[in-house]
């Protein structure tokens, strides 16, 4: 009879335990807009440095091309490149419904018709989980129908200790309401790089603050005793642009000649799209432009460098004009108005495999992240099915490659 108890009670204690490791894990990938992946060396970031040494840190995330923040950000959670995707810019001209779109209409941000592929979110759901954002593109609209279990309308007015404090209060939901994955995100690096340049004191001011909300995480999620797996990243890097004359190229002096009923030309600063209303013109616009090339160049869109991954979306123009690092477009008109009058500031949307400033962070740290571990450079397409590893589910077909960084996770 005690042999019999014996038993029944190592049984029960077998089944306990395997209930417990069977538990998936949970992610929570925090995103600080415009993060370089060099910040961490040029300023004094203790708990992001503590974070890197418990955990896995890339060298570089190479954003996909435009390195903006709408694209990249859809990215990170789609598996896709813009091109692939769809949401090609942070503003863009769409051709089907003869619009624009901007990340400061409401209307179009909520938009479900914007937004292809399948969200990390939905995929966890998908499998039975919940998941959870605090702001992140695409998470405020019904993509496919479907938001994230919780989810927050973007206001950026939000307290930043508010935002972690969310996801404390999430994990300590029952388990059946528990989210999986949580997205968060923060805008105040890449505010102030924009208005001051990376190497400000005000972008380091932002630096120390992003590093401070991350002791704030990884302190409080000792508290939870569950699983979590924590991903830092970002968007973008930040370059410094330099108040010089040549800076400006002025659009208007290389669309000088040019019929205006013949074209329609979307000015996105690192860079430019040319719709062509008149295909017969096509030559003529192409030739007349490429001979004003200066610090930037102009491709046909079957011609658009392969290294970009941005030619067969159409919402990318007929023909796409790449600027070269450190120089933007502008319009007399705007520059008449308003002036720069800032000796530096910050751009991004280069071409991140010709201008290093561009690339971002990605630092992972967890039960299931390897200690210790360097990644080599790689692109931002590889964060979604890294995720979905993390989490035991399998992907739909997507640009990103399981492959890149299942050698950091724990077997």
């Amino acid at each position: 009879m005690k042999k019999l108890v014996s038993l029944v009670c190592f049984l029960c204690w077998a089944l306990v335990s395997l209930g417990q490791n069977s538990d998936k894990p949970y992610v929570v990938m925090v995103s600080f807009d415009g993060f370089r992946h060099d910040y961490v060396q040029k300023y004094p970031v203790k708990h992001i440095k503590s974070f890197i040494k418990k955990g896995a840190a890339a060298e570089v995330m190479l954003p996909s091309y435009p390195s903006k923040t709408f694209p990249n950000h859809y990215t990170l959670v789609t598996g896709l490149y813009p091109d692939h995707h769809g949401l090609i810019d942070n503003t863009f001209y769409d051709a089907g419904r003869d619009t624009f779109y901007s990340i400061r209409q409401r209307d179009k941000v909520e938009d479900p018709y914007y937004y292809g592929g399948l969200p990390i979110w939905q995929l966890v759901q998908q499998n039975g989980m919940k998941a959870a954002s605090y702001f992140w593109v695409g998470s405020e609209a019904p993509i496919g129908g479907q938001y994230p279990s919780y989810y927050h309308r973007f206001d950026d007015k939000v307290p930043h200790p508010k935002r972690v404090q969310a996801v404390f209060d999430w994990l300590n939901l029952p388990e059946a309401e528990r989210p999986h994955l949580i997205t968060i995100y923060f805008s105040m690096v890449d505010t102030q790089g924009h208005e001051y340049g990376p190497n400000a004191p005000e972008t380091e001011a932002a630096v120390m603050e992003a590093d401070s909300l991350v002791g704030m995480l990884m302190n409080g999620l000792k508290q939870i005793k569950l699983p979590v797996n924590v991903i830092l990243t970002a968007d973008h890097g930040m370059y410094e642009m330099q108040n010089r004359p040549e800076t400006f190229i002025i659009a208007d002096d290389f669309l000088e000649g040019l019929n205006k009923q013949d074209f329609l030309f979307v000015n996105n600063s690192t860079h430019g799209n040319i719709f062509l209303k008149n295909k017969d013109k096509a030559d003529e616009i192409f030739n007349a432009i490429a001979a004003k090339e200066k610090h930037f160049k102009i491709y046909k869109k079957a011609d658009i460098p392969e290294k970009l991954h941005f030619n067969t979306n159409a919402r990318i123009g007929d023909m796409l004009l790449v600027v070269e690092p450190g120089y933007g477009f502008y319009n007399k008109e705007s520059l008449a108005k308003k002036p720069e009058k800032r000796k530096v500031w910050g751009v991004h949307g280069f071409d991140p495999t010709a201008c290093p400033e561009m690339g971002a962070i990605f630092y992972a740290n967890g039960p299931n992240i390897k200690k210790g571990v360097k990644i080599p450079t790689f692109q931002n397409i590889h964060v979604y099915p890294f995720i979905a590893q993390l989490l035991g589910i399998s992907t739909p077909p997507i640009d990103g490659d399981p492959k890149v960084l299942q050698g950091i996770i724990k077997k």
